[in-house]
């Protein structure tokens, strides 16, 4: 039996179908949202990582381990919870799997628990850890987390981490930030962009580089799963191209947006929407230019597809999906 946490979310919905494609028994560790695996033959199973006896329920009968689960935040506002769930949670997962003899454990990771040096530097898995006074506590709960994974290695836990760069695609249920970011291009309500780019993966490629960690990968050892670099302008062009749709024709530069944080948090305030553009998201665009995943594509065999590809087959999946609606057309 192969466990997944946060089967709920945009790369666990992606894993399970993956998984069972290849003929295994999946169960997946969720709190109440069943959407990304309603109508797939999978055992479902309530967990909460933050909570010890949970999880060993969860990990009853099981041999692998795919631990997804992880709380995002890109602003002050979102960050209660992260901590716990990114490192308390990590730990209690750890700890049990090692206690239950799991054969083996794949923990996601990200490319921002990794220290991005300077500009022109490429990130590759030799780069240390971010440091613990990161001022983005997300990327410091992830480094935190692979030393927890890190430290059950050295007791006995057969564990792999991979750490993928900015996931997009299909079947992003929730959605995720990015699939905010893309609906939001699509239904004409994003008002401008920001000067900067990121390494922009698949969500599938994702969860076939983890089943290849969990098969090839070397015990303790971390691989970088990622994709293509492209602007947020770049990324705009291939949506509008791929949909039909009129996105926006503002950039402005990340200065510039560092001036009008303000202004955009008030308006989530009062909306109660999630917001886009943080400081922690502004700084994000300006970091990781160049990414290597030389290691996972040389040890595991990982291939990525081409970001056009992603980009269509994403637009087509929202689309479907319903949860574009007329209001993106052109």
């Amino acid at each position: 039996m192969t466990l997944i946490t946060g089967a709920a979310g945009h790369v666990g919905a992606n894993l399970i179908r993956v998984l069972l494609k290849r003929g295994r028994r999946v169960r997946a560790a969720v709190h109440e949202d069943f959407r990304a695996f309603a109508g797939l033959d999978i055992e479902k199973t309530a967990c909460d990582i933050t909570d010890r006896t949970s999880v060993e329920r969860a990990l009853e009968g099981v041999d692998v381990v795919y631990h997804c689960a992880a709380r995002i935040a890109i602003s002050k506002r979102d960050e209660r919870g992260m901590a716990e769930t990114n490192v308390e949670g990590t730990r209690n997962l750890a700890d049990a799997a090692l206690l239950r003899g799991v054969r083996r454990f794949v923990h996601f990771s990200s490319i921002h628990a990794i220290s991005s040096g300077s500009p022109d530097e490429t990130v590759d898995e030799t780069r240390p850890p971010v440091d613990r006074a990161s001022g983005m506590l997300y990327d410091a709960t992830k480094a935190e987390g692979e030393r927890i994974v890190l430290d059950a290695v050295q007791r006995g836990l057969d564990a792999v981490i991979v750490n993928p760069t900015a996931v997009i695609g299909p079947y992003d249920f929730k959605p995720s930030l990015m699939g905010d970011f893309f609906l939001m291009l699509l239904r004409g309500r994003l008002p401008g962009l920001v000067r900067g780019g990121f390494n922009w993966v698949d969500a599938r490629d994702v969860a076939a580089g983890a089943v290849l960690a969990e098969e090839k990968g070397r015990r303790g050892e971390r691989y970088i799963l990622g994709g293509t670099w492209e602007s947020v302008q770049g990324l705009s062009r291939l949506i509008e191209a791929v949909a039909g749709v009129k996105t926006t024709k503002y950039t402005i530069p990340l200065l510039f947006a560092y001036i009008g944080l303000p202004v955009l948090a008030l308006g989530s305030a009062i909306t109660g929407s999630r917001r886009l553009y943080t400081r922690d998201s502004l700084k994000t665009l300006a970091e990781y230019r160049s990414v290597s995943s030389r290691k996972a594509e040389t040890e595991l065999g990982y291939r990525h597809r081409s970001l056009e590809e992603t980009i269509k087959d994403t637009v087509a999946w929202f689309e479907a999906s319903g949860s574009v609606g007329a209001a993106g057309k052109a």
